[in-house]
């Protein structure tokens, strides 16, 4: 799909209006993509966690169609293979969650776990456990009210989950996603004299360094992709890649680009709405990982931030992207390009993965982990 700009005109058009006219962040219909309606779409992606460019492309799409579903609207239920998504799917996995059913994160997907969810609840309340949500389950919802006060239910599951898997890296399965790839996805390119950086073999070269010390530390790893891969993979299909292997984290990581050079520094994302939905182990990680990159590299710090974008939306394990430095800055491209500085960033992201099975109780100071020991205390083990 084209992205749709400003400027276009047409049916299409016409559509991205009516429904912005619906949420109300637009005042009438119509076939331009006019000025308004850019900042209309602004004002639509920064609501929902995506990229603020004001471009209509398939996430923001994918958004948009599911934001016109209200709760009660349409019938709900488990399709295969293409799940029914949409804003009144997420609305009712917050109403279960409050109530105490575990639907898992609430990412606006009908997927099995919220069908369970919702046959659990049809059994409770004495409803055929069908595990579709229909006029007769709706009317069960709106009869009864919060169960559970006091916490959120999901992210005490999050943790509590994540806390009885122990303390060591060993058999722990990761996913390390080196961002773009592929012949017609090469990322951010920035030509240097007679030499050229991409993003994707930038990233793809810490992923693989990477790779290697997370081995090193007793760790199951795989990389989403090759060096040179045929074609570029979608974050859905990179997700899907994920899940398939079970595994226990993802972290992706990029770089960054802008128009001003003066832009630098590293920032990292973590699945969210930004109104208070969110992978709380993953907005765990996304911190960890910033800090310790920050601490141990001396980049500026641009902070974590929430996202919906469908590589955080579609894993079922604690995911993060790390945007690590702008390759259009002078600044941080000097350090980039740079073997032992990519070294660095290596050992933070592995003291941040080290701290997430740590207890709260038993974590350790931001960059005072000793990578090297890991591997050590690995050999001590097995011998």
């Amino acid at each position: 799909m084209r992205s749709i700009r400003r400027g276009d005109t047409g049916p299409a058009v016409e559509e991205i209006r009516s429904i912005l006219v619906g949420l109300d962040l637009l005042d009438t219909g119509g076939a331009e993509f006019d000025t308004a309606t850019e900042t209309a779409v602004r004002a639509f992606q920064q609501s929902r966690g995506l990229g603020v460019d004001g471009l209509v492309g398939p996430e923001t799409w994918s958004a948009l169609d599911g934001a016109r579903w209200k709760l009660g609207a349409r019938t709900l239920f488990h399709s295969v293979p293409t799940s029914l998504v949409g804003e009144d799917v997420r609305t009712l996995q917050e109403r279960l969650l409050e109530m105490g059913f575990d639907t898992g994160r609430a990412d606006g997907i009908y997927g099995p776990r919220t069908a369970r969810a919702v046959a659990q609840f049809q059994r409770e309340v004495g409803l055929t456990p069908d595990g579709s949500c229909g006029p007769h389950t709706m009317k069960a919802l709106r009869r009864l009210g919060r169960k559970v006060v006091g916490g959120r239910p999901n992210w005490l599951r999050e943790a509590e989950a994540f806390r009885q898997s122990g303390s060591s890296l060993v058999g722990k399965t990761i996913v390390i996603d080196p961002g773009h790839g592929g012949p017609d996805d090469l990322g951010v390119v920035v030509p240097d004299g007679q030499l050229r950086w991409t993003e994707a073999d930038l990233a793809f070269d810490i992923a693989t360094r990477l790779e290697g010390r997370l081995a090193a530390a007793g760790m199951r790893v795989h990389l989403t992709r090759g060096p040179s891969p045929a074609q570029s993979m979608t974050g859905q299909e990179r997700a899907a890649l994920a899940n398939s292997l079970g595994a226990d984290l993802l972290i992706s990581l990029h770089l960054d680009g802008h128009d001003n050079p003066a832009a630098d520094g590293v920032a990292t994302y973590h699945y969210g709405t930004g109104s208070g939905v969110t992978s709380t182990v993953g907005e765990r990680l996304a911190n960890l990982v910033q800090r310790e990159v920050v601490v141990r590299t001396g980049m500026r710090d641009c902070r974590i931030h929430a996202k919906t974008w469908e590589l955080l939306r579609f894993t079922r394990m604690p995911a993060v992207r790390v945007d690590l430095g702008y390759l259009t800055s002078p600044v941080d491209r000097e350090r980039l390009i740079d073997p032992l500085f990519r070294e660095q960033i290596v050992e933070a992201v592995l003291a941040a993965v080290q701290r997430m099975y740590y207890p709260v109780e038993a974590d350790v100071p931001t960059g005072s982990i000793d990578v090297r020991q890991l591997r050590l205390a690995l050999a001590s083990r097995n011998s």
